[in-house]
């Protein structure tokens, strides 16, 4: 009997949690069209003051809809909207795209790179954000979230990200795997030589891999500098990737 009793009570009181979760508002929104995501995110960029943003690839846009979106993004940053981004770092990897993060960074919209998968996330203030429906690039509708719970999870992710993240001003060519095996080896003060016979490779071998940490470090060959040390420092920063 004492058994039935509690679980008749437990029963009871699953019907009361299930009865509150059902007063709970889940303020999310499906947005299957495009035009209509375009939309939204218009009407939000006019009335918020704020905007969180991370873009996993660099936009599909070409010649004049690119030059539109800029001058757009311009426009908001003169009336005031304070914007950070967080970037993939293959964005990057495409000099045009590479030239627009850098020029709208110095115009206020600022710019941080990461190597880990991120998701495409745009979030205004804290009163609307804005997900696809599908997590792969440049796939068609968006959630539209205006949940508070749900967008500070968003905005804490957002922010682990960025404290994570380095300066898109960096040196941004990432290093191919030997490479970096090569410079962490430079940064053991090991000689070509000793390189060379630690990756069994041959010392001409290092010689190329090296040159071509120099150049993707943005380390030209001055009478001042030495760039092997350059590149050391480079690495211990994590500028290195």
């Amino acid at each position: 009997m004492d058994e039935s009793v509690s679980l008749a009570q437990l029963a009871h009181r699953l019907e009361e949690v299930v009865g509150e979760l059902r007063g709970i508002p889940v303020d999310v929104e499906r947005l299957e069209d495009s035009e209509l995501v375009r939309q939204q995110i218009a009407q939000a960029t006019n009335s918020a003051g704020e905007l969180r943003a991370m873009h996993p690839v660099g936009s599909q846009e070409k010649g004049r809809q690119e030059q539109k979106s800029r001058r757009s993004v311009l426009d908001v940053l003169r009336g005031g909207m304070a914007m950070r981004t967080i970037v993939h770092a293959s964005v990057l990897d495409d000099p045009r795209k590479a030239v627009r993060i850098r020029e709208l960074h110095a115009a206020g919209n600022l710019h941080r790179v990461v190597d880990e998968p991120i998701q495409q996330l745009l979030v205004f203030d804290r009163a609307v954000a804005f997900i696809r429906i599908t997590p792969v690039a440049y796939s068609p509708g968006a959630l539209m979230i205006r949940q508070q719970s749900l967008i500070t999870i968003l905005i804490d992710l957002f922010e682990q990200t960025w404290a994570k993240a380095r300066e898109v001003t960096e040196p941004t060519h990432r290093l191919t795997p030997r490479e970096r095996e090569v410079l962490a080896l430079i940064a053991e003060g090991r000689s070509n030589g000793a390189i060379a016979r630690a990756l069994s490779i041959t010392e001409a071998a290092v010689g190329k891999h090296v040159a071509s940490v120099f150049v993707k470090l943005e380390l030209p060959t001055t009478q001042d500098d030495n760039r092997r040390v350059l590149a050391v420092l480079a690495y211990l920063r994590g500028a290195a990737r």
